[in-house]
């Protein structure tokens, strides 16, 4: 088994240097190094012939594409992960990742409890004209048996050319039988921003969840209504979860908040042309309203250049958690034959002049870790007002606030999906205007559902107790002793067994979300979330005291 695993290797390494040469020569025939230019051509020359020799001499035949991609695959592992070879049948991701379209139904599919189901419908599209809701599991799609299939293949049947028919049968909890429907694939637009609204006391509130060509024009929309709807006393940029995209849609949307001509962010990479500035190039739509931008762990690249440029600048302050640290820059490199390669060709600083990148992915430990700068070795830069700010560790906040961490029972309930799967069928069993809150008698539905379902959970304290007793048992510790961990077991037991009067409040809240995105889609999901939220709380009050908000940011 282990000379053939390393056979394997040796394949995908020989693949990889093929590819890598492939790829990269144009890239250096420019450059003056003709020492470099030697060592390119010796190595095609090498592995192009090793590349021919597997693909027509081993023992066993090979797919000769299927070879190179995973030599492809091998070679760019050694990197950085954002760089990646993009198939001509991945293409419509980086459509997607760029334009923010599509031709699909309308759903986000997603794994619950172990199966794909159906976890939202976008409003106005084939999916819900038709009748499809949430927690539907696809059986079958246009004729394929979808049975063991990934999220993402299974998606991918869902999607085509817009005008296109889908037939699909759905499985529903509740029906007997499978249910058909016959749906048109539309143009989806996938909306950068997700939600936007006024809160209390002139505050306004815009998620932004990706960065797409249109990133820009919808803030810049969202900000309009806000304004329209009464005085702007405040605004809440929400970015959490935005895993970034198009720099050039974190320029614009920076711009609808600094003065036209300010340096937002500038890239230096390793060839002369990835040296660049990006400055805003239009006039702000609120140069100066408090601003305070929400931020976690999830939030990386265009995100991070819009919460570190503001930041910099001293135009907000952020609130949340740290961000992810991603600094790196990524063009898209046409090849032939339908792929593309994503090659990271940048770094990116934001106006102090530091990086956020907090991985150096071109180094290891000794146990083959990626290194992190320590906190001691990484270096401080000042804001405009002279606030101190520190590079290499993503975007810090300027006022630290955690989420609650979620009791035992509510993590399994949600692990499980059955706050999920509950929402759904108490939705298709009752109208949907008379579901507003959470009430007891729903509380109590849902209590018999877990009852049915015979839910069980595991508390935090019953496996250090039982941690406890393995080692009094090893350790020969007296009667005594054992005797009053077991009483110790059967008091936690007790308490256990009450958890759904222990956790009931954060299970209110957790079904109060669930069923408000049954009730009013995806923005009732989001209008359910804030009641419970601390870190849009705190960014309100911060909003809400001018002294408070003047005394963080300086000036």
């Amino acid at each position: 088994m282990k000379a053939a695993t390393r056979k394997t290797g040796d394949q995908r390494i020989a693949a990889a240097g093929i590819i890598a040469v492939a790829l990269l020569f144009t890239g250096f025939m420019m450059a003056p190094d003709s020492d470099m230019l030697l060592k390119i051509s010796k190595s095609i020359d090498v592995f192009g012939r090793v590349y021919k020799e597997v693909a027509t001499s081993y023992v066993d035949e090979i797919d000769p594409e299927k070879f190179m991609e995973a030599g492809v695959e091998g070679m760019l592992g050694t990197l950085d992960p954002y760089t990646v070879y993009i198939g001509k049948d991945d293409g419509d991701e980086v459509d997607l990742m760029t334009s923010g379209k599509y031709g699909g139904i309308g759903v986000t599919i997603g794994t619950r409890d172990g199966s794909v189901r159906v976890i939202s419908v976008m409003d106005g599209y084939s999916a819900q004209r038709q009748g499809i809701v949430p927690g539907d599991r696809f059986i079958e799609i246009g004729g394929t048996k979808v049975d063991g299939l990934k999220p993402d293949e299974i998606r991918g049947l869902t999607r085509g050319d817009p005008g296109s028919e889908v037939k699909v049968l759905v499985e529903r909890d509740g029906d007997a039988k499978p249910l058909e429907f016959v749906l048109i694939r539309e143009e989806i637009q996938v909306k950068n921003v997700t939600y936007s609204g006024m809160l209390e006391n002139g505050i306004g509130y815009v998620r932004l969840e990706r960065f797409s060509r249109r990133a820009g024009d919808e803030v810049r929309q969202a900000i309009k209504e806000l304004k329209l709807s009464g005085e702007l006393k405040g605004l809440v940029l929400d970015l959490r979860g935005n895993p970034g995209g198009l720099l050039d849609a974190a320029v614009d949307v920076v711009s609808k908040f600094v003065p036209r001509g300010s340096l937002v962010v500038s890239t230096r990479g390793r060839r002369q042309e990835a040296d660049k500035k990006y400055a805003s190039t239009e006039e702000p739509l609120v140069p100066s309203v408090p601003l305070v931008v929400l931020t976690d762990r999830n939030s990386a690249s265009a995100s991070e250049i819009v919460a570190g440029s503001l930041q910099d600048m001293d135009r907000a302050l952020i609130v949340g958690t740290r961000s992810f640290g991603k600094g790196l820059v990524q063009t898209i490199v046409p090849l032939n034959y339908g792929a593309q390669l994503k090659i990271t060709t940048a770094r990116y600083y934001i106006p102090s002049g530091r990086s956020i990148q907090e991985i150096d992915y071109m180094h290891r430990d000794k146990n083959g870790v990626f290194t992190v700068t320590p906190d001691s070795l990484r270096r401080e830069f000042k804001t405009v007002h002279g606030r101190k700010v520190y590079e290499r560790g993503g975007i810090s906040p300027d006022s630290a606030v955690e989420f609650h961490t979620m009791g035992p029972m509510v993590r399994e309930l949600i692990r499980k999906a059955l706050l999920f799967k509950f929402a759904n069928r108490y939705v298709n069993e009752h109208p949907k205007d008379s579901i507003t809150a959470v009430t007891p008698a729903i509380l109590a539905s849902f209590k018999a559902f877990l009852e049915k379902e015979k839910f069980d959970f595991q508390e935090d304290s019953e496996k250090h107790v039982g941690e406890l007793k393995r080692i009094a048992d090893n350790a020969h510790y007296s009667a005594d002793i054992l005797r009053d961990i077991d009483q110790l077991q059967k008091a936690l037991q007790k308490e256990k067994e009450r958890g759904f009067e222990r956790y009931e409040k954060e299970i209110a809240d957790e079904l109060h979300i669930e069923l408000m995105a049954r009730v009013k889609g995806e923005r009732g999901r989001i209008e359910a979330s804030f009641r419970t939220d601390p870190q849009l709380s705190a960014a309100l009050g911060l909003l809400q005291s001018k002294k408070e908000f003047s005394r963080r940011i300086g000036g």
